[in-house]
């Protein structure tokens, strides 16, 4: 019995100790953007520069507009 109990101990302690094989997976798919409480004020700013960008472009025009007739 012992003879049998030795062995049969060491190796359900190296197979209680080795790592279980990894299966083959794909990495996971991305997943969605959440939402913040910041996103809504992240909209607004963006708003807002593209607002800013507008009335300078106008601005610029306008400044080219009265150059030229100074001229």
């Amino acid at each position: 019995m012992i003879r049998y109990a030795l062995p049969l101990a060491l190796i359900a302690t190296c197979a209680a100790c080795s790592k279980p094989p990894q299966p083959d997976q794909q990495p996971p798919a991305p997943q969605a953007r959440a939402a913040t409480p910041w996103d809504d004020m992240e909209a607004q700013k963006k708003k807002a520069q593209d607002v800013q960008k507008t009335v300078d472009k106008q601005a610029d025009d306008q400044r080219k507009a009265v150059d030229a007739q100074d001229h």
